[in-house]
């Protein structure tokens, strides 16, 4: 036992190393031996007095240090247990004597497991059979359960946090969904009232488009109506005119009324200007007036006839140009450019198939005049149009004169060398062309 290690120490006899018996105060020393307190308190003066070196352990000659010296109360603790032992054993002994040879039963056969006495040792029966004192036997037995309990212990712990964790992971769970509930509640709560305000907004909208559209209706209703007015006049004239003779009916067309009713002092170029629609416009800036004041005029073969519309005398075979048009706030009217060569008699197509490039306003809508029109959706009504030209490009755009936001362009066009003009088309209104 002299050179065994702390951890064999606990499993065998607890008795001192020095002095051979059970420990008296245990103490444990730097390198985990146990010894009695007086035992190493007077190993070490002994030692000391020697001078035979550096303190070492008696038990593993490891150095340890004077007076560091820990109490050791587990041990402490088991060694009294073993005496009381020893004591109700004694108390027991007095009465319990061996049956066979009336011996008292101080020792202990580890291999049957059973209390023998002296004489029982050194029978055949037991005589190569490990004996122990029956207090150290019990020791040694109790030090097994204490270390069976201890692993016991280790498992119950190991449970109660297996157990708490558990626990633990349950409520967690049920707060969980609880906690989920709340926030599904919340959102759906914040989703019914953007749809709430959603709803009151295109409610709101739908409202405000209905008394537009019947404040659109009411306003298309009464132009159609002074449409129909009108057209009913030129109705009535006309069938008037269809009872007149012949040769009445056929000078004077009712047409004619309207067609060439531009009064001389309409068209204005500084000064007034005969002949507008005798020949091409000389020079800009011009004013171009229908009215319903008749003129006499002669049939020159550069006059339109029956359209009321005017080409400036100004024309062009390259390069790039612009100019603007006050167009107002009224009337039906058409503005852009057109072959010199253009048709002047008869019906005319306002298209580029037939030399024309414009666009047109008529009953407030707005459109340009290809083929078929194409309706123009416009953020205002324009009062000056800028009309470019490139000749070279062969493209015509229309766009506003005051911010040039864009307003129409043609699909590319071959000229052909032909001389391209300004070209105003009006009725009951007026264009004033500008450089």
């Amino acid at each position: 036992m002299a050179s065994g290690t702390p951890e064999q120490e606990t499993t065998q006899e607890p008795t001192c190393p020095i002095c051979l018996k059970y420990f008296t105060k245990p103490v444990s020393v730097d390198c985990g031996h146990n010894f009695c307190r007086d035992c190493i308190t007077r190993y070490c003066e002994e030692w000391t007095k020697g001078d035979y070196g550096p303190l070492c352990c008696s038990v593993c000659r490891a150095r340890i240090r004077t007076g560091n010296h820990r109490p050791n109360r587990d041990l402490a603790h088991i060694i009294e247990k073993i005496q009381e032992e020893g004591l109700k054993a004694g108390e027991a002994g007095k009465e319990t004597v061996c049956a066979r040879h009336k011996e008292k039963l101080n020792l202990f056969c580890e291999k049957h497991g059973e209390a023998v006495c002296v004489v029982c040792e050194k029978s055949p029966e037991h005589r190569s059979h490990p004996v122990l004192l029956l207090e150290v036997a019990a020791w040694k037995y109790k030090k097994q359960t204490l270390t069976q309990l201890k692993t016991l212990k280790k498992e119950r712990e190991a449970l109660l946090g297996f157990k708490e964790t558990e626990e633990r992971k349950m409520k967690e769970y049920q707060v969980s969904p609880h906690t989920e509930r709340q926030k599904v509640v919340a959102e759906f709560e914040q989703l019914r009232q953007f749809l709430e305000e959603q709803e009151r907004l295109l409610l709101a909208r739908l409202g405000e488009l209905e008394m537009e559209i019947v404040r659109w209706q009411n306003e298309t209703v009464t132009k159609l109506d002074k449409e129909i007015s009108h057209l009913s006049e030129l109705i009535g004239e006309m069938e008037g005119k269809d009872q007149q003779p012949a040769r009445e009916f056929l000078q004077v067309r009712l047409i004619e009324r309207h067609l060439r009713s531009l009064p001389r002092e309409g068209l204005a170029l500084g000064q007034s200007i005969q002949g507008s629609r005798t020949r091409p416009v000389p020079s800009l800036p011009l004013i171009v007036q229908c009215g319903d004041t008749r003129q006499d005029l002669p049939d020159n073969p550069e006059r339109f006839d029956p359209v009321p519309c005017v080409l400036g005398c100004k024309g062009f075979t390259s390069g790039r140009h612009c100019w603007d048009v006050e167009v107002g706030d009224g009337g039906r009217w058409a503005v852009g450019v057109a072959r010199e060569s253009l048709r002047r008699k008869g019906v005319i197509d306002f298209n580029p198939g037939g030399g024309i490039w414009a666009v047109e306003r008529c009953l407030d809508q707005y459109q340009a005049l290809t083929s078929p029109e194409s309706p123009l959706s416009l953020s205002r009504n324009p009062r000056r149009i800028r009309v470019s030209l490139d000749y070279e490009a062969g493209q015509v755009a229309f766009c506003y004169a005051d911010n040039e936001a864009p307003i129409f362009t043609f699909p590319p066009a071959s000229f052909a060398g032909d001389r391209i003009c300004p070209w105003l088309w009006v009725w009951k209104s007026q264009l004033q062309l500008c450089p």
